[in-house]
């Protein structure tokens, strides 16, 4: 699977709005077939940050998702609202859903 982590930051007066600002771009996301998850979450460091957890099944799910009419979209929709541009980690990983953490098993 590509698995990423990107960081939004947002700026000031958008972060409380950032979940709706980014709503279309999110559900047209985790409705592609190749999508496994989408996930926002707000940094705990910096209430101006948004933390995005993405995996899609393969290279060709990624492509299919960077040429996307929404992707497009969001490329010219979602940069006003940041203070800059945002960082990402993108991997590929030979497993295809998350792993327990087994250091910290729950019984």
């Amino acid at each position: 699977m590509i698995f990423i982590t990107a960081k939004f930051p947002v700026r000031p007066e958008h972060a409380d709005a950032w979940p709706e600002i980014s709503r279309a771009f999110t559900e047209a996301t985790r409705a592609e077939e190749g999508c496994l998850w989408f996930e926002w979450s707000r940094s705990l460091d910096d209430s101006n940050e948004y933390v995005l957890v993405e995996a899609f099944r393969d290279g060709d799910a990624g492509g299919a998702h960077v040429n996307s009419d929404h992707f497009k979209a969001a490329q010219a929709e979602l940069p006003p609202y940041l203070s800059a541009t945002p960082k990402v980690v993108s991997q590929s990983v030979d497993q295809d859903d998350w792993s327990e953490l087994g250091e910290m098993r729950v019984d």
